[in-house]
């Protein structure tokens, strides 16, 4: 900005804000009766303010609320804000007792609402209090918009209706990976609204026509971790009514369930045939399982110690290690996937975990396994964390029933793809999230940055916690902190 320069105050608008000749007439119109007037007795800062209510008007939360002052060589100074409290009290009680005398008409006192309001934008931008006594206005029409910077949004998506009737909006640019790819998701567990929020938000993306051309090949793959509900996207939703029909034609998308859905499961654990392990659904469902050649050849041993416990421990030194051996040492055996080291055939995980111990256990493999320099109780504690992998990965790594093409997970022939791991142990879970994580951005990076891949994780603190560090929570900060190039969404929990 020029020296000296000042913000006009003869234009009709600021550029792209709030028309603020607007806002003051509203203010001043003796016919354009204000909600009420910037309260007095309540700190007033030019990012949270008290509004006092009119006695025959009322606010109530999500409303938007816009009041304007004059700002001494700068000129009209506009400031919306949403309503983020409301309360009512009686003005001259003093005890909780006089509430009764005040109704019974023994005491005098009046009734006085007041709504607190959290600044969303300031037009122009010069952060000055609301003065007290201003008049303040519910926004609507192109105010709200422009309150909610609805009209610098070049590309958006209807992510609901605010309690006034109205669509509320996202800026795409935050998704698709223009300017940042991260959605992040909270409120209260246990009542699936976040997940019901986050497949909403999907089904927007998807349907509004937010693409473009790009709807093409835009992909999603969702984790489901709680429950079979997810197995039935592609079925209406049997509660489905007129009401919310008609919300869903205010935001401009249809009432329909995801047309192009892919659904993986796990195996049926001790099942020879490979069934999905699910019961609510029993058709349109591939199960999905890793061979032993697939395990040794990508290396995918560092995913069975993925907990962000184990980056604290010096036997991931081993782990990455034994993960080379298994692959440089090994080949093929047969058409199931089996996998041979040193003439040992391995067919199943626990046959994989029987060699993994005897070569770092045996005396003269231990060093060629391990490295010159690891000492046995590092080994040991390997040995331990590698054992109890037993349970929770038997049914995912295996090559002793028919390997298929079907059963790996792919985004590739659907639009939407379910990932049901809510019959796993959470160590399993983590190797599935991981290894298909990498796999899915790997493969969409080759594929170049036309073609986007929002991923929704349900409760994410499993897989990246604060704390320590994981496989699977490199590849959700590189994600994260990448996604202008990968493009991908993820939520928490």
């Amino acid at each position: 900005m020029d020296d000296g320069a000042r913000p006009s105050t003869t234009a009709e608008h600021a550029p792209g804000g709030i028309p603020i000749q607007a806002a003051e007439a509203a203010a001043t119109s003796t016919t354009a009766r204000p909600v009420g007037r910037v309260l007095g007795v309540e700190d007033s800062t030019p990012l949270l303010f008290w509004v006092a209510l009119n006695p025959d008007e009322y606010l109530q939360l999500d409303d938007i609320v816009i009041t304007a002052r004059t700002v001494p060589g700068v000129g009209s100074v506009t400031t919306a804000g949403v309503v983020t409290k409301v309360r009512a009290r009686h003005e001259g009680a003093q005890f909780t007792s006089d509430v009764f005398l005040i109704e019974d008409g023994v005491l005098p006192a009046d009734v006085q609402e007041a709504a607190e309001i959290t600044t969303t934008r300031v037009d122009p931008e010069f952060y000055v209090p609301p003065r007290p006594g201003a008049a303040a206005h519910r926004a609507s029409g192109e105010q709200r918009s422009q309150a909610l910077y609805f009209d610098l949004m070049a590309r958006k998506v209807p992510v609901g209706l605010g309690r006034d009737g109205i669509p509320v909006y996202v800026n795409f640019e935050f998704l698709d990976g223009s300017r940042g790819a991260h959605v992040s998701i909270s409120g209260v567990s246990g009542v699936a609204t976040k997940t019901s929020f986050a497949l909403f938000l999907l089904h927007a993306i998807f349907r509004s026509g937010v693409l473009g051309p790009r709807g093409v090949n835009a992909k999603a793959l969702v984790f489901s971790v709680k429950g079979e509900d997810l197995l039935f996207l592609d079925h209406s939703n049997v509660r489905l009514d007129d009401n919310i029909r008609d919300s869903y034609a205010k935001l401009g998308l249809p009432a329909e369930p995801f047309a192009s859905v892919g659904f993986f499961a796990p195996p049926l654990p001790g099942d020879t045939t490979g069934r999905p392990n699910v019961t609510a659904r029993t058709t349109g469902v591939a199960p999905f399982w890793w061979t032993l050649e697939e395990f040794c050849q990508q290396q995918l041993l560092p995913y069975v110690f993925a907990d962000s416990d184990d980056e604290r421990h010096q036997y991931m030194t081993v782990v990455h290690q034994v993960a080379t051996r298994l692959h440089r040492d090994g080949s093929p055996a047969g058409p199931d996937g089996a996998w041979s080291i040193d003439g040992r055939l391995v067919r199943t995980y626990d046959d994989l975990v029987d060699l993994i111990v005897d070569k770092v256990s045996d005396d003269e493999t231990r060093t060629d396994w391990v490295g010159p320099a690891t000492g046995l109780g590092t080994v040991n504690a390997f040995v331990r964390r590698l054992r109890s992998s037993l349970r929770p990965m038997r049914p995912l790594v295996r090559a002793d029933i028919p390997a298929h093409g079907g059963r790996r997970i792919s985004t590739d022939n659907q639009q939407v793809t379910v990932v049901d791991l809510h019959n796993l142990p959470e160590r399993a879970q983590r190797f599935v999230v991981g290894v298909v994580l990498a796999r899915e951005t790997e493969r969409k990076e080759a594929a170049g940055p036309g073609n986007l891949l929002f991923v929704m994780l349900d409760e994410l603190n499993k897989y990246a916690p604060r704390e320590g560090s994981s496989p699977i929570k490199e590849i959700l900060l590189d994600i994260a902190e990448r996604g202008r190039s990968r493009s991908a969404e993820r939520r928490s929990g």
